[in-house]
C-alpha cells in the first residue's frame, strides 16, 4: 500500500523498498500466528465482508430505465418499468433478478435533484422490493450481454402514502464466480410524483416555448428590384423541413398551452426563402435557394399554432444584452442598434404571423442579471427582465419558492424563472433513459414546489433557448404530463409578470461580480461592437450618397444586429467572421462609386481645362457628393483661381461622368493635383487621385513670339483699315468730279469751274496721290445731293483669339 500511495510514473529507491518489504513483513508476523490460533472464519462472515466491498460506485451492472407509464400514475392505475440491464463486468452474473424498489417520500427539491444526480449508485438507501412476482429473473447473464426487461407493479403494490415524490428504483441482484453470494450489482433511480387528488390552491405555470435559432442571413442582396436575400447556408432548411428542429418545436408547441418567444430574424429569414432567394457557396460562388415550399408551408404552421396564444417577440437578432453591458456600451452606437433591433419587431411579426407581439421582454442568455444587464435590457423599452433562480438568489431565508414577478426598481419587473424547472430539459435526450429521468424529475420538481405551501403562486420556466429536437420532445411530453396533472394550470407570460409579487421573495439585483463566470467567458469581445460601429459609420456615409437609401439600409441595418447575437456564443470566430463579411460586403459596394485614376498630365498654355471621371457602377444613381480638386502648389498652379475648386456631382447608376475644372499656370515645373469626393457633411467618399500637372512651355522665348505674333495681327489690321478708308475717299472724290463735269457740261462749251483757280481749267486727275483729297467748295454743298456712302463691309476683329487655348487633357 505504501508504493500504491507513490506518485504514479515514479519508481521508491531501494532503500525505501527495503524498509518497506521488512515492515510488511514484520506486521505478517502477528497475523500468521492468529490465523494458526484462531479457526477459519465462516463463508458467511467472509460473505458479508465481501459484499460490502462490493457495493460500490455505479456497480458492475449497468440499468437503464427507458420508460415510466403513466408519469403520474392513479389510485388503480398499474406502473410499467422498462428498459435494460447490461453486464459490464468481467465475469458472468448468475441467479440474476431485477426487481422494483420504493424508497422513501421526498419531502425538499433539493433532495430530488441529488437523487437525479446520483441515480445509479448502489450504496445509497433503495427501498425494500416489491412482491417476488412483480420481479424479472435471468439465470446468466454474459459479460457485454444486455437483456430488456419490463416490470408492472400495481399502484397498490407500491406503499405509496402522503402525497408527494418517491424515490424507485430499478435493482438487479446477482452473483458472480468471484463473488458467490447475492449483492446489489447494478441500479437505476427514479422519481415517481404521487397525487391523486386535486389540490386546493393550484400553481400557476407559465412555460416559455422559444422559436430561435442561429443567424442564417447575410447583409447581401441581389440587384434585382426584389433585392433577392442571400442565405450563409442552407442550415435553415434542414431545420424547417419535416422531422426538422423547427418544425417539431411547432408541431409539439401547437398543442400546449405555451407562450411563444419568437426571434423576428427567425420569422424573417423564412419568409424571405418563400420567394427567389440565394445560399453562399465556395468562394464568391452563389447558388439558387429552391426551399419555397418548405418555408411556406412552416410559416403557414406557426400561424396555425400561435393563433389565440402570447407572442414574445425579442428584439431583431436576439442581440446579447450581457455582451452589450460589459463590452458594448463603453463603444459609441452600441445602445443605439438595440433600439433599433426592437423598434423593427412589430412590423417584422405582425406581418407574418398575423398576431400582435409583445416586446416589453429582454431575455438575458440563462437568465443571468447584474444591473448594468438591467440597465441596458430596458434602455430599448422593455420594463420586464426574465431572470433564473440560480443567479436572483432568495437571501430572505424562504422555506417555499416564491412567485417570479419581483418589482426591482424603476418600474422594472425581474420574471424570475425557476432554475431546477428550467434546466431539466438540457443534455443529450435522444436516449430514452435520459429523457425518462428528465420527464420524471420536472413531474417531481413541479409537485414538490406545488405541496411547499398552500399560497396562490406564479412560476415561469425558461428553457435553453435553442433546444434540439430530441429536448423539444422531452419538453412536450413533461409539460403534458404536468398540465394534466391535479396540482398546475397554465398562465401565459404577461400575466405572470402582473402576478402579485411576494413580499418576502428578494428584490435586490446581484451584483456584478456574482455574474457567472463561465458566461462571461462566452460573451462577445468590445472589438466586435467596435468593428459593428465601424461599419455603422460606413454605412452611414454610403446611405447619404444613394438616391434610395432603403435598399441598403434595411439588409445592412438588421445584419449589425445579427452580429450581436447570442446565437454567437461560444462560436467567436465565427461571429468574426460574419461582421467582417458584413463590412468587406459593404466597402466593395462603397468602392463601386468612384474617381477614375489619371495619368500625368501636361499644359502647353496658361491656362487650360482637366477632367476629372466619376464613375458609379451601382445599380442606382447617386448625389449628394462634391468633387474637390486641390493643387498642393498654388503659386506654380491655380485651380479655379485658387487652391481647390469643388463642384456637385450626381451620376446615374451604371454611369460615368466627367467633371471639367479650369486651371492657370503662373509657373513652369511639376504640380500634384489631388481628387477627392465628399459627402454633403464633409466628410471623405473614397479613396483619393493624386496624379502631376506638368507645364512645360510657359518661357520668355515664347513669350516674345506670342506677342510678336500679336503685334504683326494688330498691323495687319490696321493695314487693311487705312487701305479700306483711302479707297471709300477716293470714290467720293470721282463722284464729286463726275458731277461737276456734268454741270460744266449744261453751261456750254468752254464754261470753267467756278470753283477752279483763274487760268486753269478744271480737269479730272487721273490716278492722283491716294493721300490727297480735293478742297470742298461752297458751290459742292448741295442740299440736294446724298451723304457720303458707307463702307460696304464693317472691320473685321483684328484681334487676338486669347493668351491659352482651354482643351481637355
Amino acid at each position: 500500500m505504501a508504493e500504491a500511495a507513490d506518485f504514479q510514473g515514479t519508481h521508491p529507491s531501494p532503500a525505501r523498498r527495503w524498509l518497506r518489504r521488512t515492515g510488511t513483513l514484520f506486521a505478517g508476523v502477528p497475523l500468521l500466528t492468529g490465523l494458526l490460533q484462531w479457526p477459519a472464519v465462516s463463508p458467511a462472515a467472509a460473505a458479508a465482508g465481501s459484499s460490502v466491498q462490493a457495493v460500490s460506485g455505479a456497480g458492475s451492472v449497468s440499468v437503464s430505465v427507458n420508460s415510466l407509464t403513466p408519469g403520474l400514475p392513479g389510485e388503480d392505475d398499474t406502473v410499467t418499468v422498462s428498459g435494460t440491464v447490461t453486464n459490464k463486468g468481467r465475469q458472468a452474473v448468475t441467479d440474476a433478478r431485477v426487481g422494483l424498489r420504493v424508497g422513501p417520500l421526498l419531502n425538499t427539491r433539493s433532495g430530488i435533484d441529488n437523487v437525479a444526480r446520483n441515480s445509479d449508485d448502489v450504496q445509497g438507501v433503495i427501498g425494500p422490493e416489491t412482491d417476488a412476482k412483480y420481479t424479472q429473473e435471468y439465470a446468466e447473464l454474459p459479460p457485454g450481454v444486455s437483456q430488456r426487461f419490463s416490470l408492472s407493479v400495481p399502484v397498490d403494490e407500491l406503499s405509496l402514502g402522503k402525497n408527494g415524490v418517491y424515490q424507485v428504483a430499478v435493482a438487479l441482484s446477482g452473483q458472480t464466480a468471484a463473488q458467490p453470494w447475492e449483492q446489489t450489482l447494478g441500479v437505476r433511480r427514479t422519481l415517481l410524483p404521487w397525487q391523486p387528488d386535486e389540490v386546493d390552491t393550484k400553481t400557476s405555470t407559465t412555460f416559455l416555448w422559444p422559436l430561435i435559432s442561429t443567424v442564417h442571413t447575410t447583409a447581401e442582396t441581389g440587384s434585382d428590384e426584389q433585392q433577392t436575400p442571400v442565405l450563409r447556408d442552407d442550415a435553415l432548411a434542414k431545420e424547417i423541413a419535416p422531422g426538422g428542429r423547427l418544425d417539431r418545436m411547432v408541431a409539439l408547441g401547437k398543442n400546449l398551452d405555451v407562450t411563444w418567444v419568437v426571434d423576428p430574424d427567425l420569422l424573417a429569414s423564412v419568409d424571405a426563402m418563400t420567394e427567389s432567394y440565394k445560399v453562399q457557396g465556395p468562394g464568391d460562388t452563389t447558388t439558387a435557394g429552391g426551399h419555397q415550399a418548405a418555408a411556406k408551408r412552416w410559416l403557414a404552421h406557426v400561424q396555425s399554432a400561435v393563433k389565440g396564444k402570447e407572442v414574445v417577440a425579442l428584439p431583431f437578432g436576439d442581440p446579447d444584452l450581457a455582451s452589450l453591458a460589459h463590452n458594448g456600451t463603453s463603444v459609441t452606437g452600441s445602445l443605439r442598434h438595440l433600439k433599433e433591433a426592437t423598434d423593427v419587431v412589430v412590423n417584422t411579426v405582425e406581418p407574418i404571423l398575423h398576431v400582435k407581439p409583445t416586446t416589453d421582454f429582454a431575455w438575458p442568455v440563462n437568465g443571468a442579471v447584474d444591473p448594468s444587464i438591467v440597465k441596458v435590457a430596458t434602455s430599448a423599452g422593455a420594463d420586464k427582465v426574465i431572470a433564473r433562480s440560480d443567479t436572483f438568489r432568495e437571501t430572505g431565508g424562504l422555506s417555499y419558492t416564491p412567485s417570479a414577478a419581483r418589482p426591482i426598481g424603476g418600474g422594472t419587473t425581474a420574471v424570475v424563472a425557476d432554475a431546477p424547472l428550467s434546466t431539466v430539459f438540457q443534455g443529450d435526450m435522444t436516449r430514452a433513459s435520459t429523457s425518462t429521468l428528465a420527464v420524471q424529475r420536472f413531474l417531481a420538481q413541479s409537485l414538490a414546489l406545488s405541496l411547499q405551501t398552500g399560497r396562490q403562486r406564479s412560476v415561469v420556466v425558461a428553457p435553453q433557448r435553442t433546444p434540439t429536437a430530441s429536448q423539444a420532445q422531452t419538453m412536450a411530453e413533461a409539460l403534458k404530463a404536468v398540465q394534466d396533472g391535479n396540482w398546475s394550470e397554465s398562465e401565459d407570460l404577461t400575466a405572470a409578470s402582473k402576478a402579485e409579487p411576494d413580499p418576502a421573495a428578494t428584490t435586490e439585483v446581484p451584483g456584478t461580480s456574482s455574474y457567472p463566470s463561465s458566461l462571461r467567458k462566452q460573451e462577445l469581445p468590445r472589438s466586435a461592437f467596435e468593428q459593428i460601429a465601424r461599419t455603422q459609420g460606413k454605412l452611414g456615409t454610403f446611405t447619404m450618397i444613394l438616391s434610395d437609401p432603403s435598399r441598403v439600409v434595411t439588409p445592412f441595418g438588421r445584419a449589425l444586429n445579427r452580429g450581436m447575437s447570442v446565437s454567437w456564443r461560444g462560436r467567436i470566430a465565427e461571429a468574426a467572421t460574419y461582421r467582417s463579411g458584413v463590412e468587406a460586403y459593404l466597402d466593395g459596394l462603397l468602392d463601386q462609386v468612384k474617381l477614375i485614376d489619371k495619368s500625368e498630365t501636361k499644359l502647353s498654355g496658361r491656362s487650360a481645362t482637366i477632367p476629372v471621371t466619376v464613375q458609379n457602377n451601382l445599380v442606382q444613381g447617386v448625389e449628394n457628393l462634391t468633387l474637390r480638386l486641390t493643387s498642393t502648389n498654388p503659386t506654380r498652379l491655380e485651380i479655379g483661381g485658387d487652391a481647390y475648386e469643388e463642384q456637385p456631382i450626381t451620376v446615374s447608376g451604371g454611369h460615368s461622368q466627367s467633371v471639367k475644372f479650369t486651371t492657370s499656370a503662373n509657373a513652369n515645373g511639376r504640380a500634384t493635383v489631388i481628387a477627392q469626393l465628399y459627402t454633403q457633411d464633409g466628410r471623405k467618399y473614397g479613396e483619393p487621385v493624386t496624379f502631376d500637372v506638368k507645364v512645360t512651355e510657359i518661357t520668355a522665348t515664347v513669350m516674345l513670339v506670342i506677342g510678336g505674333g500679336v503685334l504683326l495681327l494688330v498691323l495687319a489690321g490696321f493695314r487693311m483699315y487705312t487701305q479700306r478708308k483711302r479707297a471709300a475717299a477716293r470714290e467720293t472724290q470721282e463722284a464729286q468730279e463726275s458731277r461737276e463735269q456734268d454741270r460744266l457740261e449744261d453751261r456750254g462749251p468752254g464754261a470753267q469751274n467756278p470753283d477752279a483757280p483763274a487760268g486753269r481749267p478744271t480737269e479730272k486727275p487721273e490716278n492722283g496721290p491716294e493721300t490727297e483729297e480735293p478742297e470742298a467748295g461752297p458751290e459742292t454743298e448741295d442740299p440736294e445731293q446724298p451723304s457720303d456712302p458707307a463702307p460696304d463691309t464693317a472691320p473685321e476683329k483684328a484681334g487676338p483669339s486669347g493668351t491659352g487655348e482651354r482643351v481637355d487633357r
